[in-house]
C-alpha cells in the first residue's frame, strides 16, 4: 500500500463514519487487509521511541473466532514447511502459533531447508549478533530459493518491527517473499495467500499492538513442558531495549482464558508450564473492570493440578509484597526466580531507565528470601553500557557476590538503531568490555559450582525431558530450581518425575543414579 492509497482509505474511512462501526462488528475471519490499514507501519520512518512512547488509546478487543479461511484448508497438503527460531521465550510461543496455523492448513513439519516449501525466521531485535545470525541464513536461503522459485521465504517476528530492517531486506535480499511482524501471526493464512497467488512480495507489519487473539492453534514441543503466553508488550522503556517498539504496549490476557488454557494442558498430562510476558510482573495493570494482578492469577494457578509452575521474565519494579507471599505458598510454585538486575551501580540503572536502585534491588531481594529461605536467584546482566566506569562494574560485581546468584546470563552491551542509548556517546573501548565480562564470568563460574556443590549426595526431584544431548544412554531433566541432571535410567521414565541421588556436582549440572520409587503426581 503506497502513501496515496494510505490517504485515500483514510479519506474514506472519514467520510463514512458508519463502516467503521461495521468493521468492529466484522467476525475475524472476514477482516481483509483494507480493515487493518489503520494498523499499517509507514514505510519511510524509522522506529521512533518519543512516538512509541504515546501508546493508543485505544481499547485492545479480544477475538475468540479465529479460523482458517475456508479457501485456504488444505492449501498446505502435501506441503511442509520449516520455521527458525531466533531470540527469547516469546519467539518460542509465536513459533509454536506459527508451526500450529500451518499445520491446520494441511503443511507438514520439516528441519530439512531442502525438503520445504515454506521457510519462515522468526526473529529477534534484542542484541546485534541476532540480527547478524539472521541476514547470514538469508544469504544462504537464496540458492535454495534460485532453484526452487516457488518456495515461499518469510521473515518475521522482531527483527521485521525495525523499519532499518524492512528496508534492508527489501533492498539487499529481493528473493525474499513475506515479512511480517508480531501483532499480525493470526494474518499467516492471508499472508501466504496473497504470496502464494500473486506472485508478489507482501509486506505486513503493523506500527500499532493488535487485538489479543485467543484460540490460536499451536503445535507444542513434546507433551511434558508447556509455555502458556498471559500478556503482550512491555511499558519500561529501559534505554538499551526495542522491545517497546517491536511488540508494543504491554496488554493482558483474560484471567479466565489463562486459567481454562491451563487445566487443558493439566487434563493433557504436562507436568510443568511457564507462563510469559515480557515482564509478566506487570500483569493485570491495564485492566479497567477488575482488580488482578500477577499474584492472583499465580494464587489461581497454584490450585491446578499440575506439578510445577515457572515464570520469566520478571522486572524488579513491579515484584510486589503480595506476589512475594503467593510465591511463599511453594507446592507447584517453583521456589527458583529470575530476575534480571542488569547492573549493579544505581548511576548505570538510572541511565538505563530501569526504575530502581542498588539498594531498592537488595531489599528486594532481602524480602523474597526472608519469605522463601530456599530459592534460587538468577539474573541477567549487562557489560560495558556507556560510560560504565571501572567503579560502577565493580559494583555489579560486589552485588552478584553479595545476592548469591547461582547463574547469570551476561552480555556485552549491544546498541540497537532507534533506542536512547545507542545515541549516546560509548568512551568504553571494546578490549575493556571483554575484560569486565571475562572477569564477570569467572565470579559466575565460581558460584554456580558453589551452589552446585551442596547437592552432593542429596536426593533430588527430576523432571525428565529425555535423552542427554551428550550420551543417548543417559537421560536428563531438571529439578525443581531449574538444575540440569544427567542420569541412567529406563527410557519409559521420560515424562516423569523421580527421585534421583546427586553423586557428582559439576559446575553447570548435576550427574546421579535414580532412586527407585518413582514420585507420584497427584
Amino acid at each position: 500500500m503506497n502513501e496515496q492509497q494510505r490517504k485515500e482509505m483514510a479519506q474514506i474511512v472519514q467520510g463514512e463514519p458508519n463502516n467503521k462501526n461495521l468493521e468492529k462488528n466484522k467476525p475475524l475471519h472476514e477482516k481483509t487487509t483494507e480493515d487493518f490499514a489503520k494498523y499499517f507501519q509507514t514505510t519511510y520512518e524509522p522506529p521512533n521511541m518519543n512516538k512509541a512512547r504515546k501508546r493508543y488509546r485505544e481499547k485492545i478487543e479480544v477475538h475468540y473466532d479465529f479460523g482458517i479461511p475456508k479457501d485456504m484448508q488444505g492449501i498446505g497438503k502435501g506441503k511442509k514447511f520449516l520455521i527458525r527460531t531466533y531470540g527469547c521465550q516469546m519467539n518460542e510461543h509465536d513459533t509454536e502459533v506459527m508451526a500450529g496455523i500451518l499445520t491446520e492448513m494441511g503443511y507438514e513439519s520439516t528441519t530439512e531447508t531442502t525438503d520445504a516449501d515454506i521457510i519462515l525466521l522468526n526473529t529477534c531485535a534484542i542484541r546485534e549478533n541476532a540480527e547478524n545470525k539472521v541476514f547470514g541464513e538469508l544469504g544462504h536461503l537464496k540458492p535454495l530459493k534460485l532453484e526452487k522459485p516457488d518456495l515461499i521465504l518469510g521473515v518475521c517476528g522482531c527483527m521485521s518491527q525495525q523499519e532499518s530492517v524492512v528496508n534492508k531486506i527489501m533492498k539487499k535480499h529481493q528473493h525474499v517473499d513475506l515479512i511480517f511482524g508480531t501483532h499480525n501471526i493470526h494474518r499467516l493464512p492471508h499472508l501466504i495467500k496473497d504470496s502464494f497467488f500473486n506472485k508478489e512480495k507482501v509486506v505486513e507489519v503493523w506500527s500499532k499492538e493488535g487485538d489479543i487473539i485467543e484460540n490460536l492453534p499451536k503445535v507444542r514441543h513434546g507433551k511434558i513442558k508447556a509455555w502458556v503466553n498471559i500478556m503482550y508488550g512491555c511499558d519500561k522503556f529501559c534505554t538499551y531495549c526495542i522491545v517497546p517498539m517491536t511488540r508494543g504496549k504491554e496488554r493482558s490476557r483474560r484471567p479466565e482464558d489463562i486459567i481454562q488454557e491451563v487445566r487443558h494442558l493439566a487434563a493433557q498430562g504436562y507436568k510443568e508450564i511457564t507462563v510469559l510476558g515480557q515482564n509478566v510482573n506487570a500483569y493485570g495493570k491495564d485492566f479497567e473492570d477488575i482488580s488482578y494482578r500477577f499474584g492472583d492469577l499465580m494464587n489461581d494457578l497454584h490450585k491446578i493440578d499440575i506439578p510445577r509452575i515457572r515464570f520469566t521474565t520478571s522486572h524488579p519494579r513491579d515484584f510486589d509484597d503480595h506476589l512475594i507471599e503467593v510465591l511463599a505458598q511453594g507446592g507447584n510454585l517453583m521456589d527458583h526466580i529470575h530476575l534480571p538486575v542488569q547492573s549493579g551501580s544505581s548511576e548505570v540503572l538510572r541511565r538505563m531507565n530501569r526504575k530502581y536502585t542498588r539498594e531498592s534491588y537488595l531489599e528486594l531481594v532481602s524480602k523474597i528470601k526472608k519469605a522463601i529461605p530456599n530459592v534460587t536467584l538468577t539474573t541477567d546482566i549487562i557489560v560495558g553500557f556507556p560510560n560504565e566506569t571501572d567503579e560502577q562494574f565493580e559494583e555489579t560485581m560486589t552485588l552478584m557476590e553479595e545476592v548469591g546468584f547461582e547463574s547469570a546470563y551476561t552480555f556485552i552491551y549491544s546498541p540497537r538503531e532507534g533506542t536512547p542509548a545507542a545515541a549516546r556517546k560509548d568512551d568504553v573501548p571494546m578490549e575493556v568490555k571483554k575484560k569486565r565480562l571475562y572477569r564477570l564470568n569467572e565470579l559466575v563460574n565460581k558460584q554456580a559450582a558453589e551452589s552446585m556443590k551442596s547437592y552432593q549426595g542429596k536426593i533430588v526431584k527430576v523432571l525428565v525431558e529425555g535423552e542427554s544431548k551428550k550420551d543417548p544412554n543417559v537421560l536428563s531433566g531438571y529439578t525443581e530450581k531449574n538444575k540440569v541432571v544427567n542420569f541412567r535410567a529406563p527410557k519409559s521414565t521420560i515424562g516423569q518425575i523421580v527421585e534421583v541421588k546427586i553423586t557428582e556436582a559439576k559446575t553447570w549440572s548435576l550427574d546421579g543414579v535414580m532412586v527407585e520409587n518413582t514420585v507420584e503426581v497427584n
